[in-house]
């Protein structure tokens, strides 16, 4: 089989959940999309410290009382996309260079370094889906 044809009958893979916009929350999206990952037979590493770092974002600056935020994993060919949604559509997230003693601020760095590409999608009002999309790499022949 060659690989055009092996990528046309990949199965299309999507994961989604609604969780709190509380540490708690964003701790749970972490843990829910390992054990999602795992059950697709996926590498956890990066993602689930991309997922980390959006879900940290979505409950720390994207937070507003009784409203949750939604983590999404699509996996499509050898993409997997992360998306996160939040309803503060006004608060766009910016990738800026904290100072050295700073204790935060580098999480979409991170993302940024890990990720094959990312960005925001700015979603009916007001809402806002940071996603990031990692490559995958296809297993040895063989393995």
């Amino acid at each position: 089989m060659n690989q055009e044809t092996a990528e046309l009958t990949s199965p299309v893979r999507n994961f989604s959940v609604q969780l709190s916009p509380t540490p708690r929350g964003a701790r749970l999206a972490r843990l829910l999309a390992t054990e999602q990952l795992r059950s697709w037979g996926l590498p956890l590493d990066p993602a689930r410290l991309v997922v980390a770092e959006l879900a940290n974002n979505a409950s720390a600056h994207g937070r507003v009382p009784g409203r949750d935020f939604r983590l999404t994993l699509y996996v499509v060919g050898d993409t997997l996309r992360i998306e996160v949604t939040d309803t503060r559509g006004e608060r766009l997230p910016e990738s800026r260079t904290p100072a050295p003693d700073a204790e935060s601020g580098r999480g979409l760095l991170l993302v940024e370094a890990l990720a094959h590409r990312w960005g925001v999608t700015e979603g009916r009002f007001p809402r806002k889906t940071v996603w990031a999309e990692l490559r995958r790499t296809p297993p040895e022949p063989g393995f």
